[in-house]
């Protein structure tokens, strides 16, 4: 990881809805999700905040390095219809060598709808994609 990523940088991202990011868009396959009035999934404010952590620390990767999501505890506190713009603010709360935790929060321009903290692991991307294919081979074995 390159210098300069601090404690206390902060970084924004906004993200209009589209309507593809629902509850019922979430698990398409599930008839319980299904039902769910048209409002920005959970699991897709989620993601917001881990993309918007991505992007924070993109500049100050190394070539070669990228970042794993490692823990996230956060609540989704307002439902938000398609067409809002949430904004996803992250500030770097500590550096514990590769690992980094983030304040999160997001907001769809009339309520807070979520905050908590994330964490985020530097990993050498070819060692993790070794890993991974090793996985795959284990797991291709098993099901033969």
């Amino acid at each position: 990881m390159r210098e300069g990523l601090v404690v206390g940088t902060k970084y924004t991202h906004r993200y209009v809805v589209p309507p593809d990011k629902t509850v019922r868009h979430l698990y398409a396959e599930s008839p319980e999700f299904a039902t769910f009035p048209e409002v920005f999934a959970t699991g897709f404010m989620v993601g917001l905040m881990e993309w918007t952590c991505v992007r924070a620390m993109q500049p100050f990767l190394a070539p070669g390095e990228g970042s794993l999501g490692t823990a996230i505890s956060v609540t989704h506190s307002a439902a938000t219809p398609p067409g809002l713009t949430v904004t996803a603010t992250v500030e770097l709360l500590e550096a514990r060598g590769r690992r980094l935790t983030w304040q999160v929060t997001a907001h769809d321009g009339l309520d807070e709808i979520g905050s908590g903290t994330h964490e985020r692991a530097v990993v050498d991307l070819d060692r993790f994609t070794q890993g991974v294919e090793e996985k795959l081979r284990r797991a291709t074995a098993v099901l033969e």
